[in-house]
């Protein structure tokens, strides 16, 4: 029977990717066995490094995996990719980035607003935690053509076979893609880096995860390509020679997180946890409007109030949950309340936009067997907001029901820059969602059919004058979609198709693709007597025609637009996964296709182009000793 394949949102560098049992190593297809060789030497690996996540742990199901080696998808590295192209970006590695469909916010409460660099940092509660034999060091580089770069080093240890500890840093240095003027121009410049422990006293009955994490992500903003429309020397798929608007304006979001999780077991099947955050974002935008950058303002934003734009708004927030969850036979049960406060401060506001939140929430679960279960769960914030979700989950059918009202963000309701001032009053936002997937799985074939169907009211979107705006009005989302995953020999196919129609009085404020469709076939097969691992083949993709969201640097929110369509292209790239021992190694041809169609080029947003022809390598170190 083949699995399936899955990108992912921002995953775990070393996650375990879900792949078709028919493409992992046989190593990993293998029983776990001790750490002894028949010589009596030590073996370390990755079935000796294990991680695992809190919401497991929470959830009492808790699980640990082992450190991923496969090549499926390993050479779609970059975040985007590894999503199999479900963001929409300004084209380059760390740029301003916002889902393709729509996406149910994970907090009903109060968020900051200014989410365009979300999937560039990993949130604490995502956070993977070890438990290692022996001590773990994973380097990861990724060297894209045109110099843009992305380093991940991970380390990890065991104290004692309770307690362990380990840190994670990541850097991206992109250079610009279009208009670089020399060769460290970089676009993006990122820092991230984070501390993890996990701690559980000997008799088991208390267990402590904890992690602080930082990032400093930078971006060199360039407005776009200066349309011929303004520009008649300006052309849109020369690259490194295209026209840009700016050069002297710059975004920088700062994040801080403390977080921690702990549990107590009093009673058998039965414990009490509590958990903590203490979270920052301090996000802002310098433009010198002295210098030719004002014309892209003059032309897209209102009349500024000053000649220097130098935008800073800062968002808090505390955390407390305490609850209690245990086991009955089959049935887990949890119950909490939790309590948020924080606020959004701006040097131009007249006071604090500040908040305080309280809730109730609990879940229930009923596990008919390994592979059959319903849940449900739901929470209530008083009295502004709620969400309740049920899951079925069986090998041939998945079923989830949601519905929520949630709060519009911060930067939506009140926000004051250079360029843009608003002060607004907006109702929760309505949703409700129903998704199914049928299972039907074969020897050599797969199918997954499924539909999402999404009823939104009160939708609060960016409008075509960049202000934030609520459609008094509802949407409904129908989306028909199906995987299919196909093996002949050692040459295998990946598919995924997803139709979208919006319609309703407020469907203007959905901009996605009717079409949406990923394919990916390739020669998988070990050589040299297992020594070598190789993947090798072709990936497409293709968008059809739509108006999507523009980007307004001054504001970091994309928003609606009429006079550009991002026209349908299908993009193919070409790869070369391979793994040596403990090694893996990529090779990627990007925009294989380039000039072989009427258009020379693609754009994934208005006025940004897609990458050219080029060619990304990438490595993977594992050190377990």
């Amino acid at each position: 029977m083949i699995g399936w394949a899955s990108a992912q949102v921002n995953p775990p560098r070393q996650q375990q990717t879900t792949v078709p049992p028919d493409e992992e190593d046989t190593d990993q297809q293998q029983p776990r066995r001790g750490i002894l060789d028949d010589s009596t030497k030590q073996v370390y690996g990755p079935r000796t490094t294990l991680y695992f996540y809190e919401h497991l742990l929470r959830n009492n199901r808790f699980e640990k995996y082992e450190i991923d080696t496969s090549l499926t998808g390993f050479h779609n590295y970059e975040p985007v990719a590894r999503t199999w192209y479900k963001y929409q970006n300004l084209g380059n590695i760390g740029s301003a980035a916002q889902p393709v469909f729509y996406d149910l916010p994970d907090q009903i409460g109060r968020t900051s607003g200014f989410h365009v660099y979300d999937l560039y940092y990993r949130s604490p509660e995502n956070m993977v935690y070890y438990d290692t034999k022996s001590p773990y060091t994973n380097l990861a580089a990724f060297f894209g053509g045109g110099n843009r770069n992305m380093l991940d080093i991970t380390f990890t240890r065991n104290i004692n076979p309770r307690w362990n500890v380990g840190f994670n840093f990541h850097t991206i240095r992109a250079r610009k893609v279009l208009n670089p003027a020399r060769r460290d121009d970089n676009m993006v410049d990122q820092n991230t880096y984070s501390l993890q422990t996990s701690y559980r006293s000997e008799n088991e009955k208390y267990v402590l995860l904890a992690n602080f994490s930082r990032m400093r992500h930078l971006v060199n903003e360039q407005g776009g390509i200066i349309p011929t429309s303004i520009d008649s020397t300006s052309l849109y798929f020369t690259y490194e020679d295209s026209k840009v608007w700016l050069r002297n304006s710059r975004a920088v979001d700062l994040r801080q997180d403390y977080h921690l999780y702990h549990q107590y077991e009093l009673l058998k099947g039965w414990q009490v946890y509590h958990v903590f955050d203490k979270k920052k974002q301090e996000v802002s935008f310098f433009s010198n409007l002295n210098t030719a950058d004002s014309l892209f303002f003059n032309l897209y934003a209102p009349e500024p109030r000053t000649d220097t734009t130098n935008n800073v708004n800062h968002f808090s927030e505390w955390r407390n949950e305490l609850g209690f969850k245990g086991d009955l036979g089959p049935i887990y049960y949890n119950a909490y309340v939790k309590f948020r406060t924080g606020r959004m401060a701006s040097p131009l506001f007249e006071s604090n936009n500040s908040f305080n939140e309280l809730y109730l929430g609990g879940s229930l679960r009923g596990q008919l067997s390994e592979r059959w279960y319903f849940e449900a769960d739901g929470e209530y914030l008083i009295p502004q907001g709620f969400r309740i979700r049920g899951i079925f989950r069986s090998p041939y059918l998945d079923l989830t029901y949601t519905k929520a009202l949630y709060r519009p963000t911060m930067a939506q309701e009140m926000y004051m820059g250079n360029h843009y001032s608003w002060n607004n009053d907006f109702s929760n936002i309505g949703v409700d969602q129903v998704k199914g997937e049928i299972k039907v799985d074969f020897e050599k074939f797969s199918l997954r059919p499924s539909l999402t169907i999404n009823r939104i009211n009160n939708y609060v979107v960016y409008n075509r004058a960049q202000l934030p705006e609520q459609y008094n009005a509802e949407a409904f989302m129908l989306s028909p979609g199906a995987k299919a995953n196909f093996t002949f020999g050692k040459l295998f196919m990946q598919n995924e198709i997803i139709y979208t129609a919006v319609t309703g009085g407020a469907s203007d404020a959905f901009r996605i693709p009717q079409w949406f469709v990923n394919s990916r076939i390739f020669f998988d097969s070990p050589m040299f007597n297992e020594n070598l691992f190789i993947q090798i083949g072709i990936e497409g993709r293709y968008r059809s025609d739509y108006f999507a969201h523009a980007y307004m640097p001054a504001s970091q929110q994309f928003y609606m637009q009429d006079r550009f369509s991002v026209q349908g292209y299908p993009v193919l790239d070409a790869f070369l996964n391979f793994r040596i021992n403990r090694t893996r190694l990529l090779l990627r041809y990007n925009h294989l296709n380039q000039n072989m169609l009427d258009q020379p080029g693609y754009f994934i947003t208005p006025d940004y182009t897609g990458l050219r022809g080029m060619l990304d390598v990438g490595i993977n170190w594992s050190f377990f000793d």
